[in-house]
Order: C-alpha cells, then structure tokens, then sequence
C-alpha cells in the first residue's frame, strides 16, 4: 500500500513543486570552454612539475661549529709571582718593541737595587784611592755581580713589548696577584694569520676536499654569512675527548661536539669582517657555526628514494 504524499516529501518540497515556475532556478550548466582551459594548466602543471623535480636539486651540507685562531700571535706571561702595579696600554693598542706594557709593584727590588748601588759606588771609590788593595777590587766584583741580579730581578718586574704589534686579549688589572707563568696580554704582530676551524661531522670525511666552499656564520651576527675555500682536512676522524686536548686549555670548554668529527680548516684573508655596514675584527676563540655542501640531488629523487639505486645501476 502506498504511502500519503504528505509522508514521502516535505511540506516546503511540495509548496516549491506547485508554485509559479518563473521562481524555479535553472539546471547547472559547465562551459565546455572552461573545462578546455583547466584541462591545459592542470597539463602544464604537471609537466612544469616534472622538470622542475628532474632539474632542481635538494642541497645536503656538513654542519659543524667552528672557531677562530689567531696564529703567530705571543703571550706574554708572568716571568715571576707578584702583584700587578700598573697597566700600560689597552686593547687595541699599537706598540712598538721595548715598549713598557705592564709594572708589578717594585718597591722591594728597587730598594735592594738603590742599597747595592750606593754600596757599590762607596767601593768603587775605596778601590779608586788604593788600587793594589785586593780586597777591596773582590768586593767591589762581589758587588757588581749582586747589582747586575738585581737589575735582572727588577727588570722581570717590568712586561715590555718583544716586538711590535697590537695589543689584545688583555687579562689583568692593577693589584691583582698573578703566579709565575699566567698569561698577562697577548701580542699580535704584522705576521699573524687569522684561521678557521670548523668541526664537522666524521661521517663526512670521505665527501670533504680541500678547496671545497665552506660558509661561515659568527656567533651575535646572525644571517651574516662569510664564505671561504677549505684549506685542510683532517686524515683522522676523533672523538669529543681528542678533540679538547687538540684545542687546548683555553678553548676546550667553549666548543661542544656530542659525536665523532674531523676538523677542517680554512684561511681567512683578513683580520676584519663587515657586518651592517660596520668593520669589526677576528679575535682568538670567536665561536660561530659551519657549513660545507658534500652532496646535491634532484628533488625526484629525493621524493622517490628508490630512483637513486636505478640511477646508480645505469651509470
């Protein structure tokens, strides 16, 4: 038995179907023309798609931190312990070999000094009065012999510049004690050599050559890229632990690995760099980070994997 037509359709359906058909909406239409236009930019896309995963390529890079060395730079140290008195120069500085850069407190050797002068000018004039007196010319070379080391003594005193250069790295201020043998300044002079280290991953060793681009971003210089050509390449892949000892005391704790690497190395051809419009220079231990491309693929291959082993059977 069929059911009432108030229970097939809806109440609205049926007041539309009975109504004027001029309020009636027309059948949706698709132009033909329309449908020929997007078939051909779907076509041109897929075809554009293709070269550009066959042309393009995905760029892979060795990463690594890295650091600045200064080579042929002199540290100068404490030639005995005692209390800074005075701080010459500052950072930055030019001077000039024999130049007096730092004066620990002298007041003990300078009086001994003045005591054996005084002494040694009386016996002088003793000797001069009775020259066939022995004793008095064994005295007067004992003498000379304690002012010639207390000379010596106060001149250790005093820090004078070996050569000439620029000062750097200053480490001291007045009345601080040192031990003999602290670093008190460094010395940069006209020969020094600005050097890159960078420490890439070890599985890369086999990939790096030298004369490979490698890009350098300081540390505080963010997008700054400076861009130089690999020097040397470690023969040896090394752990953290030989890594540390190959930096040394000072910079050992500032450079963080977590897995073997090889250090690579790179010459920078000047001591400054630009950065916003601003000239600043390279300093010894600067930190930044590295990358040298070991590897380029298409982007099809990257995106199907399994191209690459039909690609190395071809070849």
């Amino acid at each position: 038995m069929a059911e009432p037509a108030s229970d097939l359709f809806r109440k609205e359906a049926l007041d539309y179907h009975q109504g004027s058909t001029e309020a009636r909406g027309s059948v949706l239409q698709i132009s033909p023309a329309w449908l020929r236009h997007a078939y051909w930019v779907l076509v041109a896309v897929a075809i554009g798609g293709a070269i550009f995963s066959t042309v393009a390529t995905v760029n892979e890079y060795a990463s690594g931190p890295a650091v600045v060395r200064v080579q042929g730079r002199t540290d100068l140290t404490a030639k005995a312990p005692g209390t800074v008195g005075s701080v010459d120069v500052v950072p930055g500085q030019r001077v000039y070999q024999g130049m007096v850069l730092v004066r620990m407190y002298t007041a003990q050797e300078a009086g001994e000094l003045e005591r054996l002068t005084k002494e040694f000018n009386l016996q002088m004039t003793k000797s001069m009065r009775d020259p066939s007196d022995k004793l008095a010319r064994q005295t007067l070379a004992t003498l000379r012999t304690q002012r010639d080391l207390a000379e010596e003594r106060l001149e250790e005193r005093i820090v004078r510049a070996p050569h000439a250069g620029v000062v750097s790295d200053l480490r001291i201020r007045p009345g601080e004690a040192l031990n003999m043998g602290e670093t008190i300044l460094s010395l940069y002079g006209e020969q020094t050599k600005y050097t890159l280290l960078a420490m890439l991953p070890g599985r890369y060793r086999p990939m790096l050559k030298t004369g490979m681009p490698i890009r350098l971003e300081l540390a505080g210089f963010k997008y700054v890229y400076q861009n130089f050509a690999i020097e040397g390449v470690g023969n040896e892949v090394i752990g953290p632990a030989e890594l540390r000892r190959f930096l040394g005391q000072e910079l050992a704790d500032t450079v963080s690995v977590t897995e073997p690497v090889v250090v690579v190395t790179a010459r920078l051809p000047k001591s400054t760099f630009i950065a916003d419009g601003r000239t600043f220079g390279y300093y010894e231990g600067m930190q930044g980070s590295a990358d040298a491309r070991v590897r380029a693929e298409s982007v099809l291959v990257t995106l199907i994997p399994g191209l690459k082993a039909l690609f190395d059977d071809g070849g």
